[in-house]
């Protein structure tokens, strides 16, 4: 079902408790940034109620009840709309999942090495990595970012998958799509090179760095300029965040969960506080103004 704009505010306005009032009825809507507007989307056929709704009620009023047949309100977005509305998000994805097909999950070697951070050849039974610069210098600069499609296992993708649906969509709703990527791309580089770094030449990939990076993008976000979109639940903060000193004391590796790469975790995290950061407190500014 298509949607359309019902509102479009300056980005001062606090859409905030209309917002949480539109959850509470469970109607489907998005809040979007454009040309300096926040625009708030909601499916065609119940546009002129949301629009009445928000005239007699701006604030939100969680005892009000929206003239909507029931099965309406409760209708949640299908998948298909969803990704209309996450293309950037669902794309990540989609090539994630042709890099793990084409890679056999990390068993393919050959196809792997093209992906991986270091090139290599396999002589017998070693492993003879390039050195970077060298492939830098053939041109190969896809190689800083890459190692974020490959995946070790269907568990290790299935669950870096689940979480960049979950954390990418809040981002590409709120910053949009060219935003989502940039940061993308950025946590990559990022957690990738220190990795290298610090485990020299050895082959590491998966989308864990880029979304610790999203983690704290989003965690400091919220904290600097409050937006429904960032609000992540307690509990998720916390798991994550657990889970990385897990990862860090050494006990993930020792139960049998292979090496981790916790480089990349801290520095995603640390890099994602930091566009967090910047971009909690130029919205702040915005909305001070």
């Amino acid at each position: 079902m298509s949607s359309v704009a019902v509102l479009r505010l300056p980005l001062a306005v606090d859409l905030s408790g209309f917002v949480k009032l539109l959850q509470r009825m469970q109607v489907p809507h998005r809040v979007s940034e454009e040309s300096g507007e926040q625009v708030l989307w909601v499916p065609q056929n119940i546009s002129d109620d949301v629009l009445a709704l928000y005239e007699r009620f701006p604030a939100g009023d969680p005892d009000q009840q929206l003239d909507i047949p029931l099965a309406q309100t409760r209708k949640r977005p299908g998948f298909v709309e969803q990704v209309r509305y996450a293309k950037a998000t669902a794309l990540v994805l989609i090539l994630s999942l042709i890099v793990g097909a084409l890679t056999m999950l990390g068993d393919n070697l050959n196809t792997m090495r093209w992906l991986t951070f270091l090139d290599f050849r396999i002589v017998g039974e070693y492993i003879h990595f390039v050195p970077l610069a060298d492939s830098l210098a053939a041109g190969q600069w896809w190689r800083l970012v890459t190692p974020m499609l490959i995946h070790f296992g269907i568990l290790h993708l299935a669950m870096n998958g689940m979480w960049y649906w979950e954390l990418g969509r809040r981002i590409e709703s709120r910053q949009g799509s060219i935003n989502l990527v940039g940061l993308t791309l950025l946590f990559s580089l990022v957690s990738n090179y220190i990795q290298y770094f610090f485990s020299g030449p050895t082959l590491f990939g998966g989308l864990s760095g880029v979304l610790y990076g999203l983690l704290g993008h989003c965690w400091i976000f919220q904290l600097l300029a409050p937006n429904p979109a960032y609000r992540l639940p307690r509990g998720v903060l916390v798991m994550m965040l657990v889970w990385l000193l897990l990862c860090l004391s050494g006990l993930v590796s020792m139960i049998g969960f292979g090496e981790i790469a916790n480089a990349a975790h801290v520095s995603g995290l640390l890099i994602g506080c930091f566009t967090g950061l910047l971009g909690g407190l130029y919205n702040r500014r915005k909305l001070a103004a």
